[in-house]
């Protein structure tokens, strides 16, 4: 089971809501008399504590809600009348059967989708297996600042953990994944920040390979400063090291688990930005270094890039070649924002989002196998 998991491509699609914390930034530039107008897809449980905090800020305005269940859908609506409501995101790609046969094999939900249902009545789970992908399951429950470390978050979720992960696996979960985030900055990370966080995610994956699940294991090192390329690599190995050595510790079988780690990688607000082979060579030096090669996979986090960024680094990593693990992608954004954004809520462009959607997915399957080209992507356009 972790040695097909672990070949195959993951994409996030869980809940899809703006970050609170990223709105709050956002919001505070906007224009004197201006609203930022804020889409959310899933608003159910975590998902609905996001709409309530970012729908809080005096300067936004609720424009649209996505959620396969009914009832939380309505939920939802009734404190935000003027929000147009739509029901077929995940069901409109999930649909997709060029992408979910051919390019995608397991997704990633949420504890509120997992048990959802689509609008025929066909369970999320049912949806996925038959598209020929394996269903996964988010179990992380958010992130909470970290006592006596000011600027850094610790992820939290273990408590009932062992409980929550047999009725996932009763429901059809056979991956799981749980996210870690380390933030660069000014005296940070601090060795604390890093151990607490390797810890919990190593005693997540423990408890995950007991309940015959296998964990995704995401120790993410955050692109949001102005760090360059270069301290990127030096955290990011950092928390490898420390990351597999509680691993080690938790007597966690390396060859069941899949890693999902940050690409070496400027910040966002750098005044110098990698090229494309920078990138992939950094990358793949780093991992060697790290990764012992009884992992069988790492499957990349896109962590902000642009749409053909990821795809471009993930390819220029695999034409190196001569690589002990399989490299694939894991992305969230970088795969949905061109369906999103082609769909654009409107039934009547459910296969024009089908399309951006197995284009995305395609482009990343041939990435993930060193055989992507730009011009693919200008004959697309």
């Amino acid at each position: 089971m972790s040695q097909r998991i672990s070949r195959r491509r993951f994409v996030f699609l869980g809940t899809m809501s703006i970050a609170a914390a990223g709105l709050s930034r956002r919001a505070a530039f906007a224009a004197p008399n201006s609203k930022l107008r804020t889409a959310h897809i899933g608003v159910g449980g975590m998902g609905g504590a996001d709409l309530g905090s970012i729908a809080s800020h005096a300067k936004v305005e609720v424009a649209a809600l996505c959620d396969v269940d009914a009832n939380t859908l309505n939920a939802a609506k009734a404190g935000h009348p003027k929000a147009q409501t739509f029901r077929d995101y995940r069901e409109m790609l999930f649909r997709s059967t060029e992408a979910m046969s051919k390019c995608i094999s397991g997704v990633i939900l949420y504890d509120e989708t997992i048990w959802q249902k689509a609008k025929d009545g066909t369970p999320l789970v049912d949806l996925i297996k038959k598209a020929g992908s394996i269903p996964g399951i988010k179990v992380d429950e958010g992130t909470k600042p970290l006592p006596e470390c000011p600027g850094e978050l610790i992820t939290i979720g273990l408590d009932k953990l062992a409980d929550r992960l047999t009725k996932y696996y009763e429901q059809g979960a056979r991956f799981a994944k749980w996210r870690a985030v380390i933030d660069i900055g000014a005296g940070i990370p601090t060795s604390t920040a890093i151990r607490t966080n390797t810890h919990a995610l190593a005693r997540y994956a423990a408890l995950c390979q007991a309940a015959q699940i296998v964990p995704i294991v995401e120790p993410e090192v955050l692109m949001d400063g102005d760090h360059d390329i270069d301290r990127c690599y030096e955290v990011t190995e950092a928390v490898l090291n420390a990351q597999f050595e509680e691993l080690y510790q938790q007597r966690v079988a390396l060859e069941g688990i899949v890693l999902k780690p940050n690409m070496a990688i400027a910040g966002k607000k750098a005044s110098k930005r990698a090229g494309i082979q920078e990138v992939a060579e950094k990358t793949v030096k780093l991992l060697k270094r790290t990764v012992p090669g009884a992992v069988p996979g790492i499957a990349f986090l896109s962590g902000g890039q642009s749409d053909e960024e990821a795809t471009a680094h993930l390819d220029a990593m695999n034409k190196i070649g001569s690589l002990p693990w399989n490299l694939t992608f894991s992305y969230g954004r970088a795969l949905q924002a061109a369906p999103q954004k082609a769909w654009s809520g409107k039934s009547e462009n459910v296969a024009a989002g089908q399309r951006a959607f197995s284009h995305r997915a395609h482009m990343n399957s041939l990435a993930a196998l060193g055989q992507w080209k730009q011009d693919l992507e200008k004959k697309a356009a």
